[in-house]
């Protein structure tokens, strides 16, 4: 089950991330079931830090020349 979270897309990480807080939030959860949980949660989360990077890499900024006209792109870190 915990290698199925690589294949995941970030809105499906996002979304049983959120059910499992959700759970744990409930407080009905045994503690051996909560620690699966929260185990389980870490790994979706460091998922979609590492997609949220990802997609923050490829963002790129429209370049303008000094007429206002547009001449290209470039990342969005570069200043």
């Amino acid at each position: 089950m915990a290698d199925d979270v690589g294949k995941m897309s970030f809105e499906q990480a996002m979304a049983e991330l959120e059910q499992l807080v959700n759970q744990l939030d409930g407080g009905e959860v045994p503690l051996e079931e909560s620690i699966a949980l929260y185990e389980r949660g870490a790994k979706l989360r460091e998922h979609c830090d590492a997609k949220l990077r990802a997609a923050e890499e490829r963002v790129e900024q429209i370049t303008l020349d000094a007429g206002g006209r547009p001449t290209g792109t470039r990342p969005a870190d570069a200043q």
